[in-house]
């Protein structure tokens, strides 16, 4: 993010992102940005040819195809390669950006994208040799965790009522189930030996209850926190506006 704030406030019309470990072809660069200047696109994914990538273990190739599958089922876009730091952005885009995550912004931003209507696009991409193992990548169970928990976050930010109330009604229907098995033996005298049946009722009912409120609450929280997204942008608008406004009183 403070990459992109300085370009932003050097005037950048396109930002190019990439890796540090130089794994990524530079010379890729000009069709990276081809889609924005084209107006194909507002966000291009660089993508690797994983499979062709030799110090990749088959695990870590497998779970690369997986993770982004998800990506793409959470964000509602086809995507190529999910984890991919090569891309570029267009200033629109870079404007949009909010990230909170504090291990990585591939898969949150790609979200976001999505969830505000944004156009992404993948490309093919080379890359160079390995010079170094990536510091992002401690341990396969230790990246996996990070990236499900960052799609929960991000998904939980922006389908709030969704992400809680589906397991909600669900909690809720089965505890009804249960009650109306309690009933049936109530009714034909056999109440007494399924007590344990109208407690596990009244639980999921409960805990089913309590999820669809809070995802009513989640939801009414992320509403204002999309208003606040687009408030921020306008004031980036208006202090754009302003700049160049200056700068021709200037000349």
């Amino acid at each position: 993010m403070a990459g992109v704030d300085a370009c932003l406030r050097l005037g950048a019309d396109i930002i190019v992102n990439t890796d540090a470990d130089n794994q990524y072809c530079a010379d890729c660069i000009p069709d990276l940005v081809q889609p924005i200047l084209a107006r194909e696109a507002e966000i291009v994914i660089g993508a690797r040819p994983i499979d062709q990538i030799e110090h990749f273990s088959k695990v870590k190739k497998w779970l690369q195809k997986v993770g982004t599958r998800a990506v793409g089922i959470a964000s509602g876009m086809d995507i190529s390669e999910a984890p991919s730091g090569f891309r570029a952005l267009s200033r629109q885009a870079a404007m949009q950006m909010n990230v909170f995550s504090d291990y990585t912004y591939t898969i949150e931003t790609l979200i976001q994208a999505g969830q505000n209507g944004m156009a992404v696009k993948s490309i093919p991409v080379r890359t160079n040799e390995l010079l170094r193992p990536s510091r992002l990548v401690k341990s396969i169970p230790s990246y996996l965790r990070r990236q499900v928990l960052t799609i929960m976050r991000i998904f939980m930010t922006y389908r709030a009522f969704r992400f809680f109330a589906f397991p909600g009604l669900l909690a809720f229907i089965m505890g009804f189930l249960v009650s109306l098995r309690f009933l049936f033996y109530y009714l034909t005298g056999n109440g007494g030996g399924h007590i344990q049946s109208l407690i596990l009722s009244a639980l999921l009912m409960g805990g089913g209850f309590f999820l669809i409120v809070s995802g009513l609450l989640a939801d009414l929280i992320s509403v204002n926190r999309k208003l606040l997204e687009k408030i921020d942008l306008r004031v980036q608008h208006l202090e754009e506006f302003g700049r160049q406004t200056r700068q021709a009183d200037n000349e």
